[in-house]
């Protein structure tokens, strides 16, 4: 049984971004900013020609206020968390792994669905939780129906479950991130970094990146769509990257989580890397003040995954 949590989400608005390209000197391309129920919130491309664009407002230093994924937006959620470290086996079971200091997460997926179980695993820095019962499988078929976005997990799927319980499974339709799928997919897979490059003017550049690793792109290639950003290949790992690589980017990611929340100990990454770009925005940056600031924001973070395989 799906249990309720308390936060109203029915009349809550968010902020819908309209990419408008310019015509003249006056409009360049710039924003239009709607605010919207969350029932009528629909997915835009957003990108930005440059930090300084005199029509983007500023990324504010308040930040929102961290709710839990609930009603709808929980099953895009868990449809994102099981689409990056989830598994459906052979027997029937749903397995999702997370690090041992993502186990509040692992109980509160637990108390929502009302079932399954956690377990640590041996002699390694993270945590299992498992379904094995019939009704919990069809409890998670039937929240994540029609949310799954890629065509691997859906083979999984028709391939270890579907045969044992009756019940038909569709792909998702959305090719937009305008849910918490992709905040579920994040806290699974994806990682926040800051990175100084020295230049040869001996200064320091600040770049922000976040990045998602996958052996098939055609993930990537969705949020590449949404957030813009990069798409790279590795010969050597036969695995594909997407990077956010520019501050136009790395703002659409701040707009997005701002308004769906990472629910792992990520969320704290994401704050200390929010907090670069608010540096960098106010090009606090350009002074040694303003750097080391960013110094000590990146010393700190991913370090909770400090001896993760």
């Amino acid at each position: 049984m799906l249990k309720q949590w308390s936060q109203s989400a029915g009349n809550q608005l968010y902020n819908i971004l309209l990419y408008i390209v310019g015509t003249s000197e006056t409009l360049r391309n710039g924003f239009i900013y709607y605010s919207l129920p969350l029932d009528r919130l629909v997915c835009r491309t957003t990108l930005f020609s440059s930090l300084e664009d005199e029509n983007t407002k500023k990324i504010s230093v308040h930040v929102p206020t961290h709710l839990k994924p609930i009603n709808d937006d929980l099953s895009h959620y868990l449809a994102g968390l099981i689409e990056g470290d989830g598994h459906f086996s052979k027997q029937q079971q749903l397995v999702i792994v997370f690090n041992s200091l993502d186990i509040h997460l692992a109980y509160f997926i637990k108390s929502v669905l009302g079932y399954g179980t956690v377990r640590q695993v041996k002699n390694k820095n993270a945590v299992l939780f498992l379904i094995s019962s019939k009704a919990g499988i069809i409890t998670v078929l039937n929240l994540i129906n029609g949310k799954i976005k890629t065509q691997v997990k859906l083979d999984q799927i028709i391939s270890n479950i579907l045969p044992f319980f009756n019940i038909s499974f569709n792909l998702s339709l959305n090719t937009c991130f305008n849910n918490s799928w992709l905040a579920g997919f994040s806290d699974a897979d994806a990682s926040f970094q800051i990175k100084l490059v020295n230049k040869i003017s001996n200064k320091k550049e600040v770049r922000l990146n976040f990045q998602v690793d996958q052996k098939y792109q055609e993930i990537l290639i969705l949020i590449k769509r949404f957030l813009g950003g990069n798409i790279g290949y590795r010969s050597n790992q036969n695995t594909y990257y997407y990077g956010s690589t520019s501050f136009g980017s790395a703002r659409n990611v701040i707009h997005y989580f701002d308004t769906y929340h990472l629910q792992s100990t990520k969320h704290i990454n994401y704050l200390k890397w929010r907090n670069a770009y608010i540096i960098i925005q106010d090009r606090e940056h350009l002074n040694e003040i303003g750097l080391n600031k960013i110094i000590k924001l990146k010393e700190t973070m991913n370090r909770y995954q400090e001896g993760q395989e």
